[in-house]
């Protein structure tokens, strides 16, 4: 935790000696001062917001983790599948989240469920991606000991290759921690009437240039510490893996 506060302190000298030397009016760039001000004013909107956000990533980021590991699974099982979906999961990725959002919102409306799904769009192909490419690599020494001791395929899937390949998974999921919320945002944008997208929406429709700021900086922090909780748990778990 105490590597981030250099990069942080950085960036705010930075940011505060922009508005010093160039001048610019607080509605176009505001302060790190005044947003302070606007988060300490705002605390309990940013609060209800935030935790409306917080919902839909946390949702997104377990139902990826879940149908992510297990697609991976059924790929590296069955290498005809995989040879038909991986170009489709590839494909599902060259489509901008921003043209699937209106679409997630025509089919499940306003509520929180278009935000989740565009959060498991984002979600689940790293998790795929990393989860896969690990069980495919699953060191080949460990591949022919099972052999050896005739192990079915699932056998040898659960009991090797899904445990070698736990590093690949818990990769995948740090980078999804960073990206699910830039999913929930584009989602809550594109409609919304709760989330820290739509009070960014609404404060710079009234001109709340220092509101929209604290709330950026509110789906910064939310991002950095679900990659730090993320990172935190690979660790507890590669170490009882160890032991």
């Amino acid at each position: 935790m105490i590597r981030w506060l250099a990069p942080v302190a950085a960036i705010l000298l930075l940011w505060q000696g922009v508005v010093s030397i160039t001048g610019l009016p607080p509605y176009i760039l505001p302060s790190p001062l005044r947003v302070a001000a606007a988060v300490r004013d705002n605390a309990a909107l940013l609060t209800s917001h935030a935790l409306v956000t917080l919902g839909e990533i946390v949702v997104a980021l377990v139902l990826g983790a879940v149908l992510g590991a297990a697609t991976a699974v059924g790929l590296a099982l069955s290498p005809p599948l995989r040879r038909i979906t991986e170009p489709m999961l590839v494909l599902s990725q060259a489509i901008p989240v921003f043209a699937l959002a209106p679409i997630f919102t025509l089919w499940f409306g306003y509520g929180m469920q278009s935000k989740i799904a565009v959060a498991l769009i984002v979600v689940y192909f790293p998790v795929t991606a990393s989860f896969l490419d690990a069980l495919l690599r699953t060191p080949p020494p460990l591949l022919r000991l099972a052999g050896v001791m005739q192990a079915r395929r699932w056998t040898r899937m659960r009991c090797v290759q899904i445990p070698a390949a736990l590093p690949g998974l818990l990769s995948g999921l740090k980078i999804a921690a960073v990206y699910a919320p830039i999913g929930a945002v584009i989602g809550e944008w594109v409609g919304a009437s709760r989330g820290l997208g739509y009070l960014m929406l609404l404060a710079n429709g009234r001109a709340r240039t220092d509101l929209m700021f604290a709330a950026v900086l509110l789906i910064a922090v939310i991002a950095v510490a679900l990659h730090l909780a993320t990172g935190w748990a690979a660790r507890r778990v590669l170490e009882r893996q160890e032991r």
